[in-house]
């Protein structure tokens, strides 16, 4: 296997900074503080150098799937030691769950995310959005696949098709079923040698059922899910890059309970363009689309071409964003106050003692 065979192209090779006596890995999977790397040869476990963790700014700087990274190797060959991460050409990343508010990186350079979602009762437009904003914040193509197509009808499957595009999203929609097998070739056909794709989507919409499919084998557990809702259990725990038998690599993540979008105003922008594109209509530039006359936004609403759930959708993730980004921004000004404050007091303590 070479490194090309793990996704490392021109792109990598052009931004990559080598140094002699590093090689490059790509991060396999994440466990706390250490890590799963692939080269050539093994995958092999690894730890970050202190000197590493330490000059990171944030959470997002440290080694995540679907990295690349330099590293020494020790001990035979048995363990690395990762020293840097390369540039990333995309990401996955999201607001981290709970109150914190902080990014939580999910995966990077990722080629294509697959946004699974059922037909049955998960089929939900405004979290399909979500979706779409983080996948297109972070330049990575995003395909939707439905799965569970076994369970409604032909008919019912295509309104939910009709409701995607009625949403204005044009991205390729591929139903497909984990137990009859439809719409699987087309699952397989879409993914290629050397690329990297991802599985994002609830508990229980059938992502690591159709992981063992493409695999082909029962590689990781399942479970069924809940009569009354629909609902799956979570099976997955951890991220971690495949390799399939055809060449492709496939990111498996956890299903999200909150996918919360901070800093994302270009995936919103480009997630919503009719929007975009109605707003340079309005008579005004500041336009605030709540009573100015000449507002193209309320005439769109009022007409019927802009669907007010979809508006309301675009104007809460707008604020979403823009608060937790705000607020991330400010917890970051303070920690920096503090630290350069700490550091002063050390410096001062040492002259004292000098």
């Amino acid at each position: 296997m070479q490194l090309q065979d793990l996704g490392y192209d021109s792109w990598f090779q052009e931004h990559a900074s080598t140094r002699d006596g590093f090689s490059i890995a790509r991060v396999t999977a994440v466990h706390r503080e250490r890590y799963l790397v692939r080269n050539e040869r093994a995958e092999i476990l690894a730890e970050p150098t202190g000197k590493l963790v330490y000059a990171m700014e944030s959470n997002i700087d440290l080694p995540c799937v679907g990295d690349w990274v330099l590293v020494q190797y020790h001990n035979d060959d048995t363990l690395a030691i990762v020293h840097d991460v390369l540039p990333r050409r995309s990401f996955l990343r999201r607001k981290s769950p709970g109150k914190n508010i902080d990014y939580q990186m999910i995966a990077a350079n990722i080629d294509v995310a697959f946004i699974v979602q059922s037909c049955d009762f998960d089929f939900n437009l405004r979290r399909l959005e979500r979706y779409l904003v983080i996948a297109n914040e972070g330049n990575i193509e995003p395909v939707i696949v439905l799965s569970k197509s076994d369970l409604v009808s032909e008919t019912e499957l295509q309104e939910r098709i009709e409701a995607i595009r009625n949403a204005h999203i044009s991205k390729t929609v591929i139903p497909f079923s984990n137990q009859s097998g439809a719409g699987m070739q087309d699952i397989h056909n879409a993914m290629l040698k050397g690329k990297t794709y991802c599985l994002l989507g609830s508990s229980g919409v059938g992502k690591t059922t159709l992981v063992n499919q493409l695999i082909g084998r029962e590689a990781y557990a399942t479970a069924a899910v809940r009569e009354k809702d629909g609902k799956g259990r979570h099976t997955t725990s951890t991220r971690q890059l495949i390799v399939l038998d055809n060449g492709a690599l496939l990111v498996d993540t956890p299903g999200m309970r909150e996918l919360g979008v901070m800093g994302a105003d270009a995936g919103i922008e480009e997630n919503f363009g009719d929007i975009q594109a109605i707003t340079e209509q309005c008579k005004f530039g500041d336009c605030t689309h709540t009573s100015e006359p000449g507002c193209a936004i309320l005439a769109a609403l009022e007409s019927g071409e802009l669907d007010e759930d979809r508006y309301r959708s675009y104007q809460k993730l707008q604020r979403e964003s823009a608060y937790l980004q705000s607020s991330y921004l400010e917890r970051r000004q303070k920690e920096r106050k503090t630290g350069k404050l700490y550091k002063a007091i050390k410096e001062r303590i040492k002259k004292t003692k000098r």
